[in-house]
């Protein structure tokens, strides 16, 4: 018993001099690793509107509804709570359009509607009923 009480108190007291090892996150950021998956971005000028992202998504995190596809207007609506951020969107989509950013992690919030993205394009391009762009 007298050993175990001796230990303890020695690493107490090594303790009272050492560097605490916590940080101090919301004051001093370390930068973010190069391959850090954070937050899905969309490219909507790239964006056809092909689905596979939306079809690939563990998660069902990401819906696109399209508003006019002669024109290729969507509304991409990306769901934050949801996503467990394994880039299987970025991976499935043919077009490059969404990508995940490395510098946009933080988003912790206490309100719930920060929790959904609504991204709306504005269309560009104008498709033919063959599927060709003009």
């Amino acid at each position: 018993m007298k050993m175990k009480i001796a230990s303890m108190l020695n690493d107490v007291f090594v303790s009272l001099f050492r560097r605490p090892f916590t940080e101090l996150y919301p004051f001093a950021v370390k930068p973010a690793p190069a391959r850090l998956r954070g937050k899905l971005l969309w490219a909507e000028d790239k964006c056809k509107g092909c689905m596979l992202c939306v079809r690939d998504c563990p998660a069902k995190a990401i819906e696109i509804e399209v508003a006019d596809r002669a024109t290729r207007k969507y509304v991409f609506h990306y769901r934050i709570d949801r996503c467990i951020y394994c880039a299987q969107c970025v991976a499935s989509c043919k077009e490059d359009a969404l990508t995940m950013s490395s510098t946009l992690y933080h988003l912790a919030s206490a309100d719930k509607a920060t929790f959904t993205e609504v991204y709306t394009s504005k269309g560009t391009g104008v498709c033919r009923e063959d599927g060709a762009e003009t």
